[in-house]
């Protein structure tokens, strides 16, 4: 028999949710029959799969050791990476990371360490605040995702209930998110806000943007403002409404205005001997605006977090943003 005592990071989360990731070599189908069978209990009664687990409860396992035979944790792993990190935020329960273009958040099918998440665990466990070894069934984790080549702000949540939380608030859209773009040409307006609708093909991880309604297609709604204009270049802050997938990206290219340095959007062969890399998109701002007050981050409410010009690396193309910008003064 084995005995896993539940601890901060695994309460609240259902029974089966945590046995799936503390028992990993456990065929789900056994699970839940070991469940029935009563070779799964809860401080030693019978149970239910959707029996949500408190801090303190002790869930007994009478099964064979081959299940939890699996290779352990690669803790040398976290100890051998030299965590490269940009921490703009840190407290007890988050990291807000400013995440820079060219990075992978997580790991993609090619594999390897050199991941934002890797190194968010490395600098944790470094630290002394994330032990894998001690962990059932939580590691730290990313509450958003950013592209490749899109730089920003990246939340990362040291602790279960934290990432419960945000993930909520997410859901919710209590965290207001703005972005700053570079993209050819001068806008009709000053200020605006688009309209269109939206189709993924995921196979070719890419939309396309109707101005009319179609069966199957996502309203998409986009607000921006012009900040400044160098030559036939526009530096916009921009408000996703909703938020699709590449539609920052995809909606200002469609009504003509490519991002700088968009290879897949725009035409950036002439972007690129000009030193653009990357599409020059950045989320800087975040903002936190909870409608449901209480839990762990309610000091969070009101608070905004900004990355400084300096370290958003198209702005150098801009000599004439006005005084008193917003991203300006972090």
């Amino acid at each position: 028999m084995r005995i896993l005592k539940i601890g901060r990071n695994d309460a609240g989360q259902r029974l089966d949710k945590f046995l799936t990731k503390a028992v990993k070599g456990l065929p789900l189908s056994m699970l839940y029959k070991s469940i029935r069978t009563k070779k799964i209990k809860v401080n030693r009664e019978r149970t239910q799969p959707n029996y949500l687990l408190a801090e303190g409860d002790e869930v007994q396992l009478f099964l064979r050791d081959e299940f939890f035979d699996l290779p352990g944790k690669d803790t040398a792993a976290l100890l051998r990476i030299a965590p490269k990190i940009d921490v703009l935020y840190e407290d007890e329960n988050i990291l807000l990371l400013n995440k820079r273009p060219g990075v992978l958040v997580h790991e993609d099918t090619a594999g390897g360490e050199n991941t934002l998440i890797m190194h968010v665990k490395a600098y944790l466990a470094q630290k002394g605040e994330y032990d894998p070894m001690a962990e059932q069934s939580f590691a730290p984790s990313l509450c958003n995702r950013i592209d490749r080549n899109t730089g920003g702000i990246v939340i990362a949540a040291k602790n279960a209930e934290t990432l419960r939380l945000m993930n909520e608030k997410i859901r919710q859209d209590e965290l207001r998110k703005r972005y700053l773009c570079a993209v050819h040409g001068r806008m009709p307006r000053r200020q605006d806000t688009l309209t269109g609708y939206l189709k993924k093909d995921s196979a070719a991880n890419q939309v396309e943007i109707s101005d009319q309604p179609r069966q199957g297609w996502k309203e998409i709604i986009t607000r921006y403002r012009v900040i400044c204009e160098e030559g036939e270049i526009s530096l916009l802050e921009v408000e996703l409404i909703t938020g699709r997938t590449h539609q920052i990206r995809a909606h200002l290219a469609h009504i003509g205005h490519p991002l700088v340095g968009d290879g897949k959007y725009g035409i950036n062969r002439q972007d690129r001997v000009r030193g653009y890399k990357y599409q020059a998109l950045y989320a800087y701002r975040l903002s936190f605006s909870f409608r449901n007050p209480g839990g762990i981050l309610e000091y969070l409410n009101g608070k905004s977090f900004s990355i400084p010009s300096e370290q958003i690396w198209f702005l150098k193309d801009f000599q004439q943003i006005p005084p008193g910008e917003e991203f300006l003064n972090g």
